[in-house]
């Protein structure tokens, strides 16, 4: 007997028919006699939705409260989704992340996991019940329910396999697996059969919706290998584990790019010691997460400091920084939204040379303009207009030879 948990993202239980036949493929791995964990999403749009309603009523609403209304999504889930197994004639049960024993901290809206102890679910499973779990969502130690941020019901999935000791992690979703590019926007785009954990965490940070980062990292972590798999087919999907057989042999892996960016500058700051110290200790403390960073060199005493954040922080960045300013001697926020991340990966650049003048000369070559440039050893982002990034991708994805 194998112990597997299975994740279920919003397209695959997009409506009752889709919920449906997530039950049937629960059923077919309980009926080969394995224990089955399932962590589902909030059903496709719903999340989306309930943003918009509380948008509708206020432009900022309490992050608090809006965990207690986004986590209603995965809760109506994981309840219709034990009841298709009951139908099926399956004992199930649905658990909250709470009652799943995930404990995270106080910070509303992208708590993080600090521990879990499943002792509900391991219960459960002694009672040969299918559990199935609410992903995104678990409770701090004040008990005030909290979420996860988005894409995080691929971090409970993982980091639920992680104490259970899961013999297999299967995340599914509307693709077959990991690409080398998002096939909606390069159609040449190849499926991946193994992707490192290195190189995974690098193109979900840069923009691949098939993972969130987060997760990526705890799998890392925890030894966790799991599975990228498409919830409506039986095809293998893509295996994502600490090492692969091509490793350094394949110079870029994959190409990601990150539409959901904003850049902000802040421009005439004192060119002095703890003035940026300052500005991105407000910006960390607002948990506001800040991406790729450039200061110029100041001249007559002032600066200029442009980073990027997520869209959805970028008023928010904008508010924490004001009275910064005012504590540093002055100086003026600016964002800009039209602009996304390109990146390509790949954990041969660490024995290849030439990648970055490659990029940059295919880009000048379309007359493509670079505003910002980051590296790290497996990877290379640049930003550059969100108008252009499509175009730029597919370039990119075939100068570096992933067409074929």
């Amino acid at each position: 007997m194998a112990r597997i948990v299975q994740k279920y993202g919003g397209t695959s239980v997009g409506d009752v028919e889709r919920i449906k036949k997530v039950a049937e493929r629960v059923k077919l791995t309980r009926d080969d006699g394995n224990e089955v964990v399932v962590v589902v999403s909030a059903r496709s749009g719903v999340t989306n939705e309930l943003i918009a309603r509380a948008k509708a009523i206020s432009d900022a609403p309490s992050e608090r409260e809006m965990d207690m209304l986004l986590a209603v999504g995965e809760q109506e889930t994981i309840a219709l989704t034990a009841m298709a197994l009951h139908a099926l004639g399956v004992p199930a049960v649905s658990f909250t992340g709470a009652q799943a024993g995930i404990l995270t901290n106080d910070a509303h809206t992208r708590a993080k996991i600090q521990t879990i102890t499943p002792k509900q679910i391991e219960e459960a499973l002694k009672q040969d019940k299918v559990v199935i779990v609410a992903g995104f969502q678990g409770i701090n130690a004040a008990g005030q329910l909290t979420t996860l941020g988005r894409g995080g019901s691929d971090l409970t999935a993982i980091a639920l396999a992680a104490p259970l000791k899961a013999d297999k992690c299967e995340i599914y979703t509307d693709v077959d697996g990991v690409y080398t590019a998002d096939p909606r926007i390069v159609k040449t785009a190849q499926k991946i059969d193994e992707i490192s954990y290195d190189e995974m965490l690098e193109l979900a940070s840069s923009g691949s919706k098939v993972m969130q980062s987060r997760s990526v990292e705890f799998a890392k972590k925890y030894g966790v290998v799991f599975e990228v798999r498409s919830s409506f087919n039986h095809n293998p999907g893509t295996i994502v584990k600490e090492e692969v057989s091509y490793m350094e042999k394949v110079v870029v892996r994959g190409v990601a790019v990150d539409k959901d960016q904003a850049k902000v500058t802040v421009s005439n700051i004192a060119d002095k010691p703890g003035s940026a110290a300052k500005v991105f200790r407000a910006l960390a403390d607002a948990n506001v997460i800040v991406d790729m960073i450039v200061q110029n060199v100041g001249r007559n005493g002032v600066a200029n400091l442009s980073f990027t954040v997520p869209q959805v922080d970028s008023k928010k960045a904008q508010q924490t920084l004001a009275p910064v300013l005012v504590e540093i001697g002055g100086g003026n926020v600016t964002i800009q939204e039209d602009i996304a991340k390109l990146s390509v990966v790949g954990v041969g650049m660490k024995t290849h040379s030439g990648v970055a003048a490659t990029l940059f000369q295919t880009l000048a070559d379309a007359n493509v303009n670079i505003d910002m440039i980051t590296t790290s050893e497996i990877k290379i982002s640049v930003v550059i207009s969100s108008e252009r990034v499509d175009e730029a991708a597919r370039i990119a994805h075939k100068v570096f030879g992933l067409d074929a």
